[in-house]
């Protein structure tokens, strides 16, 4: 897995870290199922300190994007579109502020991201979802 940390970024590297995994998971990079470097692994390949990878996928697992698991390592998680809209709406929320985190250690407006996002979609077809879903 490929991922570069700024250290000169205002932005922190953890959150770095985690920004760079949601984004890799939203786009389809990481699929639902793929195994995540080990924490010690990840940590070296970045040289980054164990606690700051370690922390960066605590959050990953508390926005239900990773599951980890003892001797099992830790894994992108099955997407639930069933998710209730309360839910879904708060993860789209996160992801929302990590974009924009990642966005502004770019140096990019907000006008910017959202040009960015506007062509990231125009990319890729629509995903079909329900009424009432975000």
């Amino acid at each position: 897995m490929k991922l570069d940390i700024d250290h000169d970024s205002a932005v922190p590297p953890y959150e770095q870290v985690r920004a760079g995994i949601a984004a890799m998971i939203g786009d389809g990079t990481l699929a639902p199922g793929a195994h995540l470097p080990t924490i010690r692994q990840f940590a070296a390949d970045l040289g980054l300190a164990v606690n700051t990878v370690a922390r960066s996928y605590r959050e990953l697992e508390s926005a239900g994007l990773v599951v980890s698991r003892v001797r099992h390592g830790t894994t992108v998680a099955e997407r639930r579109p069933d998710l209730p809209p309360a839910e879904a709406m708060a993860r789209l929320d996160e992801a929302a502020r990590a974009y924009r985190a990642a966005a502004r250690a770019l140096g990019a407006s907000l006008d910017g991201a959202i040009q960015a996002l506007r062509r990231a979609d125009a990319e890729q077809p629509a995903a079909p979802t329900r009424r009432g879903r975000a």
